[in-house]
């Protein structure tokens, strides 16, 4: 069983609130949302292991029993290359769970017209696998939904 926690804090909201057909729908994988708090904040590790993408918007991070939770901060932000946000690791760096991966603020991501909503989904998994689901405030570093 792989404890997921919340990389951000503010709401968890399930997918189905991302205003994103992609990931509302579940075709990434099963998990939840969080609506962020506005203002400069950290997004953590959700679990420990390996970061094997970063990109200033997006990671994923592989635990060593293969399990891969990707972090999407904001929807469309891609489109921001980078800007209003700074890497606190890299790419191939090891980190434990609730260790600052990326410094962002979701405040500047809403002024731009995008959704600051943060996907985090457990990629590949089964739809019955994610179990324990949180809704409501959660805090960086509490625990999210479970992964069996």
């Amino acid at each position: 069983m792989t404890t997921v926690l919340a990389p951000v804090e503010g709401e968890a909201v399930g997918l189905a609130a991302v205003p994103d057909p992609v990931f509302s729908a579940g075709m990434v994988g099963p998990g939840t949302a969080i609506d962020p708090l506005r203002g400069p904040g950290e997004a953590l590790a959700p679990i420990a292991g390996k970061i094997m993408k970063l990109h200033p918007h997006a990671y994923v991070i592989v635990g060593d029993d293969g399990k891969g939770v990707l972090v999407h901060l904001g929807i469309d932000t891609v489109q921001l290359k980078g800007e209003g946000f700074e890497l606190l690791a890299s790419e191939g760096d090891r980190v434990a769970a609730g260790q600052p991966v990326v410094a962002w603020d979701p405040a500047v991501v809403e002024a731009g017209g995008r959704s600051p909503v943060c996907p985090v989904v457990a990629l590949d998994a089964l739809s019955g696998a994610v179990t324990g689901v949180t809704l409501g405030a959660v805090h960086a570093g509490d625990q999210l939904f479970e992964w069996a």
